[in-house]
């Protein structure tokens, strides 16, 4: 019994995820765009939520995408082809992803690193926390 199928099947299944993740990111996206403009904080502040949400869901999905190819990968016949075709697959997903990041951030991962340390997200993710808490809204407000 070869075990290739069982792997085959799992890489589908990330790929599904994958998809998955990003449709269903583009639904919650859309939802909170449209709530943001309900309550009436404007088409900027909506259009930022849309943007930050929907580019969230497709740095997931391409990650969930990149582990699916690199298991499918695993379960080949190795060669040089196939671990090529890996490798410009990667690249291409990581350039995307990057560039949807500064897209999302403003500012680029290794600057983005220098200006800020993890102890002080750690303390801005309290303090909006705190303010979300005292407010009396909660993160599905």
């Amino acid at each position: 019994m070869s075990i290739e199928p069982v792997f085959t099947a799992v890489a589908v299944g990330f790929e599904v995820l994958g998809a998955g993740a990003m449709v269903i990111g583009f639904v919650i996206a859309v939802v909170l765009g449209i709530r943001s403009l309900t309550r009436g904080d404007g088409g900027k502040a909506a259009f930022l939520v849309l943007r930050t949400t929907l580019g969230s869901a497709i740095l997931l999905g391409l990650e969930v995408l990149v582990a699916a190819d690199l298991i499918r990968t695993i379960t080949s016949k190795p060669s040089l082809e196939d671990a090529l075709i890996l490798g410009l697959i990667v690249l291409i997903r990581t350039l995307l992803s990057m560039s949807i990041q500064i897209e999302i951030e403003g500012v680029l991962p290794w600057r983005r690193a220098l200006l800020t340390s993890g102890g002080q997200l750690l303390g801005e993710a309290v303090a909006r926390d705190r303010r979300r808490s005292a407010s009396g809204r909660t993160d599905a407000d």
